[in-house]
Order: structure tokens, then sequence, then C-alpha cells
């Protein structure tokens, strides 16, 4: 899967801060079983589909995955060796940002078990800390 967005307003963006908890996307929705941030981070499009292939082989089949974050922030860079001024770099990749709180992923159909090995190994793909919570 390719997580860029189809189209945007503009190219780039600014930076921004992550103060705060996540009052959007913060409670389970559609599965039984979900990942959890638990502080704030850049989580990029090619760590979000390491963790979604890694649910996805773990379960084996079994059950479905929502992905809950989609990366919608461009992030620039500078080509290597470039003098100060020029202006700002052209987009490199693409970012979602995440605050504490947040559902990265959820899991359904699957017993606890199977599901608790599956997220904990996306979790390991994760750049912050994250916990594994069961609906109900």
């Amino acid at each position: 899967m390719n997580y860029n967005p189809k189209r945007t307003r503009f190219r780039k963006q600014h930076k921004g801060r992550m103060k705060g908890t996540s009052y959007q996307g913060n409670r389970i929705c559609f599965g039984r079983y979900a990942l959890q941030a638990l502080e704030p981070a850049w989580i990029t499009s090619r760590q979000i589909e390491a963790g979604r292939r890694a649910m996805t082989r773990n379960a084996r089949r079994g059950g479905k995955i929502w992905v809950r974050i989609f990366p919608d922030k461009p992030v620039t860079a500078r080509p290597a060796e470039t003098r100060m001024g020029s202006g700002k770099g052209s987009p490199a990749y693409w970012v979602a940002v995440v605050k504490r709180g947040r559902i990265l992923y959820e899991m359904g159909g699957v017993a606890e078990n199977i599901a608790r090995r599956a997220i904990l190994i996306a979790a390991s793909k994760m750049p912050v800390r994250t916990q594994f919570i069961i609906s109900g």
C-alpha cells in the first residue's frame, strides 16, 4: 500500500507543535483490540505500512485490521551539501502527526492472544511508547 495523499492544497507545511492529548481518534470504534500511542510523535508512512504488514502476517488471514492514522503532512528535505539560503527543500516523505492517546491500529474477529501478539509486534515498529487496549 502507498500511504500518500492523492492531492493537497499546499505542497509544503510548517512543522507545528505536538502539545496536549488527542481529542479525535482516541477511542475504539471498529474492532475489539487496539494499539494506543502514549506519547506524541511523527509516524512516517513507511512505519505505518510496516506495522500493518506485521499485524497481517502474524494474524495469518484471521480477523480484520483497521489503520486509524493517515500520513497527510509533507516533510521537506534539502539536498546534501547545499549552501544556506535558496529556500525550503522539496517534500521528501509523509508523516502522520500523532498525539498522546491516539489509536493507531484496531483489530477484530480474532482471539485475544492472537490480537495481543500481532499488535505488540506492530508496536515494535512504532517510534513511540504504546499500549494494548481492549474495548468494553
